[in-house]
Order: C-alpha cells, then structure tokens, then sequence
C-alpha cells in the first residue's frame, strides 16, 4: 500500500512539474493534483491493460511506439474525470504522460535504491 502512495506521489509531482512547463495543462488547485494523480493511477492499473490488448496489433506493427499514445489518452481520460484539469489538446497530453512517466521511473529508481522495490 506504501508503493501506490509512493507512486501517486510521483505522478502528482509529475503533473505538476507538466502544469508548470506544458502551456496545455491546467490544474486548479492542490487538491485537484492530488485527486488526479491518484485516479491516474487506478486508471492505469484497471483501464490501461485493457487498452494496451486492445491495441495489441497496432502496438507490435509500431515496435512499441503506440503505448506512448495509449499513456496520452489515459491522461486525458483522466481529464475528462477530474474536475479543474483540464487538457487543452492531444500534444499537451502527450508531453504530460512523457513527463509523468518521466517522473514514475526516477520515483521507481529512487524506490528501488532505498530497498523498496516492488512494495
């Protein structure tokens, strides 16, 4: 349960750091951050594997490349969600779920240095 903490922690420094540098991205308040960065991660972990074996042909045929759209639209699905976040195009998603992953993986590389990987 500490992981998902952890990890929700990380996308929500990721959104923000994606608020502040993507002129797209708008987050109203603190809250709104945190709401967000914790329904991306449910959204992730319940409705991306869905996506991901749905897109299976298109994913193989782009070498892979196709999950960085399939990470774009779960941000903007969670726009959709979350009142006070708002994602103004495709590319401000885009450049948000490259810094959000961005983020995860430094967070998973801090995680895993400090002996809790995988919690």
């Amino acid at each position: 349960m500490t992981g998902f903490f952890l990890r929700a922690a990380f996308a929500a420094l990721g959104l923000w750091l994606a608020s502040v540098w993507v002129s797209g991205i708008v987050i109203r308040d603190p809250a709104t951050l945190i709401l967000s960065a914790v329904l991306l991660g449910i959204v992730n972990a319940v409705v991306r594997p869905i996506a991901i074996v749905l897109t299976l042909p298109i994913t193989l045929v782009t070498l892979g490349l196709f999950l960085l759209i399939v990470n774009a639209a779960m941000v903007a699905l969670v726009a959709l969600l979350v009142p006070g976040f708002q994602v103004t195009s495709f590319g401000a998603a885009f450049l948000t779920a490259l810094i959000v992953s961005l983020a995860g993986w430094m967070g998973s590389m801090l995680m895993w240095r400090s002996g809790r990987a995988r919690s």
